[in-house]
């Protein structure tokens, strides 16, 4: 068993990939062999690359339900990668980074530049594929041909776009995930436990995912524009629209 993978408990039920078309991006190569190997056995089409430059073509040339690229990569490291496909490429695929650096800061550097979630070596096999199929679930599962409007911000769950005063505003696939359900209830607070449920069920992340993922979404949505309409509601929850006027919403 290579370095990087952890043996799982016997009778661990792994559910089938339903066909999925995925991305692995790793420049281990015995790693790369056995993710595929059991990927492909739970039912998924797999495509590789060794390095983020070959990464970016083949992320091109075919559309993937998910991605699952190494931070370390020669020549164009995992960060640089990620940022690349979501600012200059406008990549949504959902992304799942695999390190060794179980480090915090790594971590929401890689959510600022539009990671979706993280895997840490050494990691279990069932592990990978959960979080697989919980990425490509939440980005799948949104209704065709419907738009969510509050103010000057439209989102379209068919076309999967933001946009705000006409502008087309690029969001990741979680922060997408966390403006639909803000602007479904706006004006309206969401409590943090309620978009943590809607975003992991019960398999909860570390208490600062959610946190970063909201920055992120800010970052995109707000900074651009005079007025702020995403707002934390201190010890509560967050909302988007008009601030209100007894002052309790802040950015």
């Amino acid at each position: 068993m290579c370095r990087f993978l952890r043996f799982f408990v016997a009778g661990a039920v792994v559910q089938p990939l339903e066909n999925l078309n995925l991305l692995v991006v790793e420049d281990h190569h015995d790693l790369a062999s056995t993710v595929i190997e059991f990927l492909e056995s739970m039912g998924a089409t797999v495509d590789y690359a060794a390095d983020g430059m070959t990464a970016l073509h083949v992320a091109k040339q075919a559309d993937f339900d998910v991605i699952i690229m190494d931070v370390m990569l020669p020549g164009i490291d995992g960060f640089s990668l990620c940022k690349q496909m979501r600012e200059q490429d406008h990549k949504q695929t959902p992304i799942l980074m695999m390190t060794a650096r179980d480090e915090l800061a790594d971590k929401l550097n890689g959510f600022e530049v539009g990671a979706d979630d993280y895997v840490v070596k050494p990691f279990d096999l069932p592990e990978l594929v959960a979080r697989v199929r919980s990425l490509h679930k939440r980005n799948a599962g949104v209704q065709v041909n419907q738009q969510i409007s509050v103010d000057d911000i439209t989102l379209d769950l068919g076309t999967h776009t933001v946009q705000r005063g006409g502008e087309v505003i690029t969001v990741t696939p979680v922060g997408f995930e966390i403006l639909a359900a803000l602007l479904r209830q706006a004006p309206n607070i969401v409590s943090r436990e309620e978009l943590e449920h809607k975003l992991w069920g019960d398999d909860l992340p570390a208490s600062d995912t959610l946190r970063s993922q909201i920055y992120k979404l800010r970052k995109a949505l707000d900074k651009p524009f005079a007025e702020k309409l995403l707002h934390t509601i201190a010890g509560t929850g967050y909302r988007i629209g008009k601030a209100d006027s007894d002052g309790s919403a802040t950015s």
